[in-house]
C-alpha cells in the first residue's frame, strides 16, 4: 500500500509570465523596477491567475531580473504562496543557494507590489537580501480584508537592524488601483478566518 501522505510540493507560475519576462531583462531605478511588479500584480489579476500581488528580486547594482514571482494562494491552495515566497523561492532556485547574500554573491533586492506580511518579512530577513522596496502599504492590504498577520510596528527599523535597507511607498497609487481592480472584480479576499 502506497503512503497517503504527499512526497513532494509544487508549483508554477502562470502562462502569461513567461512571455511578461521576455521584455524584462533589467531595470535600472527603483522605479522601474516597480513598475514591472506592479504590472505583474495587475495581470495577475486580469488574467485570473491569482492575487494582487507581485515580487521581484533584482540585483541591486545591475538591475538584473533574478526571479518573478505572483500571488498564488487560490490557484495553488496554498497559503504560502504570497508573491514574495515565490520570488524567494525561485530565485534561490535561479541560483542555487537559500543564501541570496552569500559570499562571492552580488546584493539582491526584493521589490514587492505591498510591503511584506508577517510571513514574508520573516522570509526576508531569512533570504539574504540587503534591500527591499515596496509599493501600497500594510494598511492598504488590511483595509481589502487581507490578514497581514502580526508584525513589529517599526518593521522597516527590524530589517534595518539587520542590515536590510528599506524604501515604502514607490508607485503606491499604481498598486493601490492594482488592489482595487481585484476588489472590482470580486477577487476572494482569503484569509483563514474568512470574516
Amino acid at each position: 500500500m502506497k503512503n497517503p501522505v504527499p512526497m513532494s510540493v509544487c508549483f508554477s507560475l502562470p502562462n502569461w509570465v513567461e512571455a511578461y519576462l521576455d521584455s524584462c531583462k533589467t531595470a535600472a531605478t527603483d522605479e522601474a523596477r516597480m513598475s514591472l511588479v506592479v504590472e505583474a500584480a495587475r495581470r495577475n489579476v486580469l488574467e485570473g491567475s491569482g492575487g494582487p500581488f507581485a515580487a521581484a528580486v533584482f540585483e541591486s547594482g545591475s538591475g538584473r531580473l533574478v526571479s518573478l514571482g505572483v500571488n498564488l494562494v487560490v490557484p495553488e491552495g496554498l497559503s504560502m504562496l504570497h508573491a514574495e515566497m515565490v520570488a524567494f523561492s525561485m530565485a534561490q532556485h535561479r541560483l542555487g543557494t537559500y543564501d541570496l547574500g552569500g559570499p562571492g554573491m552580488p546584493s539582491h533586492e526584493l521589490v514587492t507590489s505591498t510591503e511584506p506580511c508577517a510571513m514574508c518579512l520573516g522570509a526576508t530577513c531569512w533570504s539574504g537580501v540587503t534591500r527591499v522596496v515596496t509599493a501600497a502599504a500594510d494598511q492598504d492590504a488590511r483595509a481589502m480584508g487581507f490578514d497581514e498577520g502580526p508584525k513589529p510596528v517599526d518593521w522597516v527599523a527590524e530589517l534595518a537592524r539587520r542590515g536590510i535597507e528599506v524604501k515604502t511607498r514607490v508607485l503606491r497609487d499604481e498598486a493601490l488601483a492594482v488592489l482595487e481592480t481585484y476588489r472590482s472584480m470580486g477577487g476572494e479576499i482569503y484569509n483563514s478566518r474568512r470574516g
